[in-house]
């Protein structure tokens, strides 16, 4: 199996990285070509593509990992003229299941299945090579996929037809947000109240009320630390998706009410903190003193 990955971000890059030590990863292309080099410079024979349709005419799976809805669909369209049967399609990204649809029904004209991957795990995850992978699409293709999603992730499974995978992202990204507005304003009402921060975080995570976030997240947001993780902006756009979702669905989340006017109020005060958990200052501006 031949793979070219496109989109060398946080999350990418180490997971290109994962594929290169499988000896998988056949070629790369990314929207900066600095980092493509970069990259092939610390990965020993791996080809640097000048644009997405001819990795694509060098490989049978192209994987991609790219911020949002419209970088999707431009990788997409760029890759095209090299499709052909025989190909696979495989994105990691997070967007949209209509987007996901969209996409599938593009390809499946090529005779190219196409697989909605979401990852979830964070940057740690995909560095450790220990992230959850939500599939959607040809049940054949995504089984097809099995040396690839094992590479760097610790579960997968495929949850139905396209979409499904990008459904299942944003369900998890509700809870993540749960948990993130949760933690943040727990750990700010703790300050508020003066409690030892070291006893607290250990009693807190030993107990009924651990979880991912407090463990990675709590002593960095405690020292006023943001600049490892999942940026805001990307929250933001998730959540506007399972916003989108629960409408279609008749369904309500406060979650989701809560959060979105949080981090875009967070974002809206010009904060340059490079994770979530810098939710913690809007929750301490919000403490009663």
């Amino acid at each position: 199996m031949k793979i070219g990955w496109i989109g060398l971000g946080a999350m990418g890059w180490p997971m290109a990285g994962h594929l290169h030590r499988k000896q998988l990863l056949t070629g790369i292309w990314n929207r900066s070509q600095d980092k493509a080099n970069a990259f092939a410079e610390q990965h020993a024979d791996v080809r640097t593509a000048n644009s997405p349709d001819e990795l694509a005419d060098s490989v049978d799976v192209i994987a991609t990992c790219v911020s949002a809805d419209d970088d999707l669909h431009a990788v997409i369209e760029a890759m095209t003229p090299s499709l052909k049967a025989g190909h696979i399609v495989v994105d990691h990204s997070t967007v949209s299941p209509a987007t996901a649809r969209t996409v599938a029904r593009a390809l499946e004209k090529l005779e190219v299945p196409f697989v909605d991957a979401p990852v979830t795990g964070g940057v740690e995850g995909a560095i450790q090579g220990r992230l959850a992978i939500m599939a959607g699409g040809p049940w054949d293709a995504a089984h097809r996929l099995e040396p690839l999603f094992s590479a760097y992730a610790r579960v997968h499974h495929h949850l139905g037809p396209n979409g499904s995978g990008q459904a299942a992202k944003a369900v998890n990204q509700l809870m993540v947000a749960g948990i993130a507005e949760a933690v943040c304003e727990a750990l700010a009402l703790m300050e508020n109240l003066d409690l030892p921060r070291e006893p607290m975080l250990e009693l807190l995570g030993g107990g009924a009320a651990g979880n991912w976030f407090l463990d990675k997240r709590g002593r960095s947001m405690l020292a006023d630390e943001f600049e490892v993780g999942f940026d805001p902006r990307l929250l933001l756009k998730d959540l506007k998706i399972c916003r989108a979702l629960c409408e279609e669905s008749g369904f309500h989340s406060a979650v989701i009410d809560q959060a979105l006017a949080d981090y875009t109020r967070l974002l809206e005060h010009g904060e340059p903190g490079r994770d979530i958990s810098a939710l913690i200052r809007q929750k301490r501006d919000t403490t009663p003193k």
